[in-house]
């Protein structure tokens, strides 16, 4: 029986929505794909499938064909959280799966625009593990991306940590369920999208918050928890209406 068709799948990471985030590492990796797949997330999300568009048109000049596909819907409402992550996650990779083997079933270079990069927060990675374990012929190349953890102490000029001090990056759910880390002064907050600092004692905290890092309408908000906490609640709520979605990320020190 002859091998099946090697694909060489590249995983690039393309920052937080400005098409200069692109390393040249990236453009290369753009420009050796035979296949660039395009999520579509429905219409209020509209805008990051035409970011990576843009991408495409501003960087590519190689033979890559653009295929879009629409990207399956996490189920909210099953009980247990990691369940309906682990179902939405293997339904993505189905699709993927059937993406790949309509537009390259001889095999070949099939890249993936990742949001920020490939290893912080996000399953691209996973995903790619689920296609090499049900026997598809996988070889796996990640291309690092600036991440939203950069762009947010950029955006507010300030370090990650304190002189010589641990970091913690974590989620909304982590944060709200467990408190403050006993012992950290600094505490990176992502995928929340209840805004958990609501839980926190505000006394010596200070916050440094961004949303849309990188795009036309980037929103950064800082100073005492205290008094700047209300202030994200609003202008969160008011961009939500405006845009449809919302990426946000915010560092936490305590003073």
């Amino acid at each position: 029986m002859p091998a099946a068709p090697l694909i060489e799948l590249m995983l690039i990471g393309i920052g937080t929505g400005n098409p200069e985030h692109l390393t040249l590492q990236a453009i290369g990796a753009l420009n050796r794909a035979d296949l660039i797949l395009i999520p579509r997330k429905g219409a209020d999300k509209a805008d990051l499938a035409e970011l990576r568009r843009t991408i495409c048109a501003t960087h590519l000049d190689g033979p890559a064909r653009l295929v879009e596909f629409d990207l399956p819907v996490r189920d909210s409402a099953t009980p247990r959280y990691l369940d309906g992550v682990h179902d939405w996650h293997a339904a993505i990779a189905a699709t993927w799966a059937r993406e790949i083997a309509a537009h390259r079933p001889q095999g070949g270079r099939v890249a993936l625009l990742v949001w920020g990069d490939p290893s912080l927060y996000d399953s691209s990675l996973r995903i790619a593990g689920q296609l090499k374990a049900a026997g598809m012929a996988l070889r796996v190349e990640v291309i690092p991306g600036l991440s939203s953890l950069q762009l947010l102490t950029a955006a507010h000029a300030i370090p990650l940590n304190t002189l010589g001090g641990p970091v913690l990056i974590t989620t909304g759910r982590q944060l709200r369920e467990g408190g403050w880390p006993v012992g950290l002064e600094t505490v990176v907050v992502m995928l929340d999208g209840a805004c958990a600092f609501q839980t926190l004692a505000p006394e010596r905290l200070h916050i440094y918050w961004a949303a849309y890092l990188g795009m036309p309408h980037e929103l950064l908000l800082a100073g005492p928890l205290a008094s700047t906490g209300p202030r994200i609640l609003t202008a969160r709520a008011e961009a939500r209406v405006e845009h449809g979605w919302i990426m946000d990320i915010y560092l936490l020190r305590r003073e």
